[in-house]
């Protein structure tokens, strides 16, 4: 085995969780390796609905546009009885509102969605390391060693965190021992990707809708292929090449027209619904499949996954910051019971289609799905109208005080919070947070409220405050007389105040800094003066403090990582830095300490 490398986070899975994933940490600088043990990425369509809920997550991780452009909308569906075909609209087509732009679920093959996200990661600068397979882990109070097994051989990675994102038959979740309950469904199918002559792309075809030999073939927008879809019984052997695929056809429909000439991915499975008694060991965590499992009617096990991803990305990257390791707490807390309610959903709509009912309506878009019972939504009792704490904060189009218009969504976008304040007075605003974008909206702010949209949609009154997670759901509504409470939240989420600048020096009229006025022996003289150097040292203080807290992350680091004698000196030499900044941290505090007699000087 090869030394010790280390990074902050391993993600276990390359598929549309792992690399949703990965996008967030990225585009957060979080340090993480995404390893697969397969030697290349997946190309089956299996996963192939893109929800409107789903669809938001990717705008905001800047990849919408080349999803959308990959696929296409849910085709009819087009049901062939005894006395013809008939068309029938599978999905509930809502036309976008200024709330929600994203109405009407995309067909596009999982394949081309991971495709885009592995564009994406790119572009940010990393790439999936495929035939690495993780073939054990140790995990301890600080952090976890994955042995990887490489091309290159095994090497051992230290990490603060690892994530499971690795399917169904997770390595990570049976090595944790944890349990994967739930039931088969009694239904064993096969779906394959096939180059077919004979018929159009027009619908989504089906044949055998009231029979034990169904069979349908759904066009694959962005593709020149269909996906053969069919429940098949439990005690026979499959031929799943093409020309095995073509005589199973023609046996079930009769259609000797229609030619199988190439199969491009092909599996046969058995239905599932199970969930993860829980999401988390120590410092692993599961997400996506390897989570829960469905059934693929509703197309909501890709979606689910997605935004566990999502959910994780900014609580990881928030503690590594230095943020409360119980934040963590909260993505089994919050995703768990999304998980189990979307696990019933799939198993109705799966006994929904045994009675050939294939509607799907506004049920399957997740838009309704939040977090009101998060130890993250801070609830205000008398709040009775509008949107409330863990609610999907909604879209509207506003227009910027330069005169452009814009939207919510284009404000919420990237990794920060956002906390907007409707019709209120500027000089109120909290201080400035790294982390946090404030606009104020109305007549005397930077946002104008185009046609009264942001009022309405969250049900906001004169000099109320909205603040917004970074995966858009909303924390907490409340009164301007009430926003310490939110500073004291964002406190304990991470999100600090900015340290003050510090003016140790002031300027003279030619522009040279000077050094604040004292008596010869330079302890301060006026009551004025007294304040300016007890504020200037306390704002050497906190700095000093930041810079010692991110100095000694980067040492820890550092010392995670490296093993090789040759680095050993810049490391002493970085720790006995260190000491030195703590030394004179303590210098400073001293002199911060007035005696009585300075107190009465004052």
């Amino acid at each position: 085995m090869s030394h010790t490398t280390g990074t902050d986070v391993i993600i276990c899975g390359t598929g549309a969780a792992g690399l949703t994933l990965a996008i967030d940490l990225a585009r957060r600088n979080v340090a993480f390796l995404l390893i697969d043990k397969a030697p290349q990425p997946f190309v089956g369509s299996r996963g192939k609905g893109i929800q409107p809920r789903s669809q938001e997550v990717f705008e905001d991780l800047g990849v919408i546009d080349r999803i959308v452009a990959s696929g296409g909308e849910y085709p009819v569906q087009r049901i062939y009885t005894d006395d013809g075909p008939i068309d029938q609209v599978g999905v509930e087509m809502s036309e976008p509102t200024p709330e929600e732009p994203y109405q009407i679920p995309l067909l596009v093959p999982q394949f081309l969605t991971e495709r885009r996200l592995r564009e994406r990661l790119a572009e940010l600068g990393h790439a999936p390391h495929y035939g690495h397979e993780l073939v054990g882990f140790d995990q301890d109070a600080d952090g976890v060693t994955a042995r990887i097994a490489t091309p290159d051989g095994e090497q051992a990675v230290r990490a603060a965190y690892l994530i499971g994102a690795d399917g169904g038959s997770s390595f990570v979740r049976k090595t944790l021992g944890i349990g994967f309950p739930g039931k088969t469904l009694g239904v064993r199918a096969i779906v394959a990707d096939v180059y077919v002559d004979g018929v159009s792309s027009d619908a989504w075809h089906r044949w055998g809708e009231d029979t034990a030999g169904q069979v349908s073939m759904c066009p694959l927008y962005g593709t020149d292929m269909f996906q053969l879809q069919a429940p098949v019984p439990f005690d026979v052997d499959l031929d799943l090449s093409a020309e095995g695929l073509t005589t199973f056809f023609r046996e079930r429909t009769g259609r000797d027209d229609v030619v199988i000439r190439s199969v491009s991915w092909a599996s046969a499975f058995e239905m599932n619904a199970r969930l993860a008694d829980t999401y988390r060991r120590g410092r692993v965590f599961l997400t996506g499949d390897a989570a829960h499992c469905h059934p693929p009617t509703g197309g909501q096990g890709l979606n689910t996954s997605v935004q566990d991803a999502y959910n994780l990305g900014w609580k990881l990257a928030a503690v590594l910051d230095g943020a409360p390791e119980s934040l963590l707490e909260t993505y089994e807390q919050e995703r768990r019971p999304i998980a189990e309610a979307v696990l019933g959903l799939s198993e109705r709509l799966l006994e929904a289609a045994r009675n050939r009912d294939i509607h799907r309506g506004r049920e399957v878009s997740q838009l309704d799905l939040g977090y009101p019972d998060s130890p993250l939504s801070l609830h205000t009792p008398q709040r009775d109208k509008g949107v409330l704490a863990g609610d999907r904060a909604p879209d509207a189009p506003v227009t910027g005080a330069g005169g452009l218009p814009t939207r919510l969504f284009s404000l919420f976008q990237g990794p920060h919070w956002t906390l907007l304040g409707h019709d209120v007075d500027d000089a109120s605003a909290p201080a400035p947070r790294a982390g946090l974008h404030i606009h104020t909206i109305g007549s005397r702010g930077d946002i104008a409220d185009t046609g009264d949209r942001v009022r309405s949609a969250y049900g906001l009154s004169a000099e109320q405050w909205v603040l917004i997670r970074p995966d858009g759901y909303l924390a907490a509504v409340v009164d301007t007389a009430d926003l310490a409470g939110i500073e004291t939240y964002l406190d304990t989420v991470g999100v600090r105040p900015l340290a003050a600048t510090r003016p140790t020096t002031t300027e003279s009229s030619t522009g040279m800094p000077t050094e604040p006025p004292s008596d010869s022996t330079g302890t301060p003289r006026t009551r004025r003066e007294h304040r300016q150097a007890r504020t200037a040292a306390e704002q050497r203080l906190t700095t000093a403090q930041r810079e010692l807290h991110q100095l000694s992350r980067q040492v820890q680091r550092d010392l995670r990582s490296v093993r090789r004698h040759g680095e050993t000196t810049a490391i002493v030499a970085r720790s006995n830095f260190a000491e030195l900044a703590v030394r004179s941290i303590n210098r400073l505090t001293a002199n911060l300490r007035t005696d009585r007699t300075d107190r009465t000087n004052q």
